[in-house]
């Protein structure tokens, strides 16, 4: 935006006020359009937010608002209007010099920067079977940007001489006048600081910072499965400038289990059981995620028969009701008879009126 556009523009119209309006009501103001107009929840008042934070970037600041108020007030000599000398521009000479200093305060690289959401961040998490159903609070490690340790995040070697910017002088910003105005940008030099350390830190190498790992605790809900993404609100990177934190997008890997699977909310498991117990009838062992439970096998029972025991599937969860454990039975039928037990099965068969066949 150029900054006769911003000269012109009446912030507290923007913000809905008038200009005796309190620095409270002008907080109050603010934060009420920026919550109603933040693009996060209301797509397509991009346009809009950023207006309303243009405007708060100055009236929220005292002494850019005193400033702002002075050029408000000296508008018409500072658009052509006025004569020679008028609010201190001379329009006959061309020195603008005045207004230039102005805009380089309101809108120089001093002023208030806009709050900026942090950045969004993704990690790959691995669960065991049990951990996958039953839930579990474990924690993550992300990697994270720290003030050096060695210099405290000044950028400088302990005991080094802070030196002013031979660009800028000190300022933070540098003015490029183009024609009535004077435009101000931060110093591409000292990037805004007004100077530099003579000797950079050797830990950071100048930047302030340092590579560094943060802990964060990851609640997983009972049943998630294989795949599933995970979205934890606010854990991502901090704002800049008082803005909001990212979110951190947590993708699970589920390892397999060599007893148990999942059919939706209920876990599925297989029971082997010999052919005289089936037949003749019998309680089992049954292993679950939690403590084994007693299965009654009746007589008879057939080769792939399925029973359920109740909630001893995934766990209940919000509006989700707990899950069923599914037992299948499965005979084992001896590989191998001797002479004695092959005979004894024969007689079986034979009372059972049922041909046998074989060697």
């Amino acid at each position: 935006m150029a900054e006769r556009e911003w000269f012109e523009r009446d912030y507290y119209q923007v913000l809905g006020l008038t200009s005796s309006a309190t620095d409270k009501e002008i907080t109050r103001a603010y934060r009420k359009l920026a919550k109603q107009s933040h693009p996060d929840t209301n797509p397509g008042s991009e346009e809009r937010f950023k207006e309303i934070s243009a405007a708060y970037d100055v009236l929220g600041d005292e002494a850019k608002r005193k400033e702002y108020d002075e050029v408000r007030r000296l508008g018409p000599a500072a658009s052509g209007l006025g004569g020679p000398g008028a609010g201190g521009f001379n329009f006959q000479t061309g020195d603008f010099s005045d207004l230039g200093d102005i805009f380089g305060g309101l809108f120089g690289g001093s002023r208030r920067q806009r709050a900026q959401r942090g950045a969004d961040l993704e990690t790959a998490l691995h669960l065991g079977f049990r951990d996958a159903v039953k839930g579990v609070t474990t924690t993550v490690s992300l990697p994270s940007n720290d003030a050096c340790h060695t210099c405290k995040g000044t950028g400088g070697a302990p005991g080094s001489e802070f030196v002013t910017c031979d660009r800028c002088h000190g300022r933070g910003v540098i003015n490029d006048d183009q024609g009535p105005f004077a435009m101000s940008s931060v110093c591409p030099v000292c990037q805004g600081r007004g100077g530099r350390f003579a000797t950079p830190c050797p830990t950071c190498h100048g930047t302030g910072r340092e590579p560094s790992a943060r802990r964060v605790n990851v609640r997983i809900p009972p049943g998630v499965v294989d795949a599933q993404r995970i979205r934890l609100k606010g854990k991502g990177n901090p704002g800049t400038h008082g803005g909001p934190p990212g979110d951190l997008f947590v993708d699970v890997h589920v390892t397999p289990d060599p007893r148990f699977d999942r059919r939706g909310r209920n876990v599925t498991t297989t029971v082997k059981i010999p052919l005289t117990q089936v037949m003749l009838g019998t309680t089992v062992e049954v292993p679950t995620l939690d403590e084994p439970v007693t299965l009654k096998i009746p007589a008879g029972t057939q080769p792939g028969t399925t029973m359920r025991v109740k909630g001893r599937g995934v766990p209940a969860h919000g509006k989700n009701a707990a899950g069923d454990l599914f037992v299948t039975v499965s005979v084992e039928v001896p590989k191998k008879l001797t002479k004695q037990q092959r005979g004894l099965v024969e007689q079986l068969a034979s009372a059972l009126n049922e041909e046998v066949s074989g060697d």
